[in-house]
């Protein structure tokens, strides 16, 4: 690519949070022209989430415009905090999913944006974490220049998008025919799902996030969840995205009263139960709450087309009683050659971050052996 000839693609870069608002057209056009993109890559989402969590003078969108002046690529990038110069993608511990948008139909797209980044990043380090397997972010690091790795990131779990008979054949008959039964009380109980609008969007969520607290109470709720940024940034960023098909918010209802609420965000590919609440009398009438949003999420995603069902981040066991299959995000590093001993020194940070984890994971799974092995658990005493 030579930057003089006016055929080439043009790079630019938003630094502020009001034009990254004006390209809300263009991105998600864009958006739809990216076929990896999934749900966290919405304009609705990034803005939203920038808006609760940005920092001032942090912000580094980049932008890869055609020769016509359509929008072929962009990087949704921030500088990070930290001692090191490091650029990072927008969405933080919130998001499951990163990545950059490229044309699918623009081949110089891919080479332009990653061009563009390097120009950003100019004595800084490319963090991307969360990075999907098959993601356009794959697409940047294959026309990178300088160094460059690939690291593990966290595991999620997926499954076909069928419908429940389809996730039903995927487990023992016995765990089935339990399953059904518990499908049977939830008929018999007469709970009903309600799918929400947009103008009922924000007061739906306000009854999720009260739920969500109320079903955790007492069991370590995640923190950021609970905070008015977290409540501010899904009430701006969901009502768009149900209005555009990119989310869905159900409600659970029983004899009238709204006793469970799931957020699912959706692209045309993928969909992910994102969030939910459920009242605990439900858990004193024995409702099996995560069977109850799994067929609704499986009869939806489904019928949208879609292939697959993402359990999103995390590999808790009443996950893993349908056998899915266990996917790795990753974490791309790039820089450019004079940067290479920052990115070396983070890389090998995040190695031994990592190492102390998995030691952490072995020894708590020994612990737990050996316990059984005893007749004990950890932590119960005993002489």
């Amino acid at each position: 690519m030579s930057p003089g000839n006016p055929a080439d693609p043009r790079i630019e870069v938003c630094r502020d949070e009001t034009g990254f608002g004006r390209i809300a057209a263009e991105w998600t056009a864009l958006y739809g022209r990216c076929s990896a993109a999934t749900p966290f890559q919405s304009h609705a989402w990034l803005h939203s989430w920038w808006l609760s969590y940005g920092r001032p003078g942090a912000l580094r969108v980049v932008l890869v415009r055609d020769a016509g002046g359509a929008l072929v690529a962009a990087a949704p990038l921030m500088r990070a905090r930290g001692p090191l110069p490091v650029l990072t993608q927008l969405g933080g511990g919130i998001t499951d999913f990163t990545d950059v948008l490229v044309d699918d139909g623009c081949p110089a797209a891919a080479p332009a944006l990653a061009w563009g980044i390097a120009r950003a990043a100019r004595g800084a380090v490319v963090d991307l974490r969360e990075v999907r397997p098959g993601a356009a972010s794959e697409r940047v690091l294959a026309h990178w220049r300088g160094p460059r790795r690939r690291l593990p990131d966290s595991l999620c779990l997926e499954l076909p998008a069928v419908p429940m008979e389809g996730l039903l054949a995927r487990i023992p008959s016995g765990k089935a025919q339990r399953v059904r039964a518990k499908l049977r009380k939830l008929d018999a109980l007469g709970i009903d799902a309600h799918i929400v609008g947009g103008p009922e969007v924000p007061a739906a969520l306000e009854r999720l996030l009260k739920l969500h607290q109320l079903q955790w109470q007492g069991r370590g709720v995640t923190t950021e969840h609970t905070s008015e940024r977290f409540a501010q940034h899904l009430t701006r960023a969901v009502r768009p995205m149900v209005e555009r098909g990119d989310a869905m918010v159900t409600e659970f209802r029983l004899a009238g009263d709204v006793v469970a609420a799931d957020l699912t965000l959706m692209s045309p590919r993928l969909a992910g139960g994102y969030l939910y609440g459920a009242d605990p009398a439900l858990r004193a009438r024995k409702v099996d709450v995560a069977t109850m949003l799994l067929r609704h999420g499986a009869g939806e995603t489904s019928a949208g087309g879609r292939t697959t069902l993402s359990m999103l981040r995390g590999t808790e066991e009443y996950k893993r009683h349908w056998r899915p299959e266990t996917v790795g995000n990753q974490r791309l590093m790039l820089t450019g050659r004079g940067t290479a001993p920052l990115l070396w020194l983070r890389a090998g940070a995040a190695d031994a971050r990592r190492w102390a984890a998995l030691q952490v994971r072995e020894g708590t799974r020994a612990g737990r052996l050996i316990g059984r092995l005893s007749g004990r658990t950890p932590g119960s005493g005993g002489g």
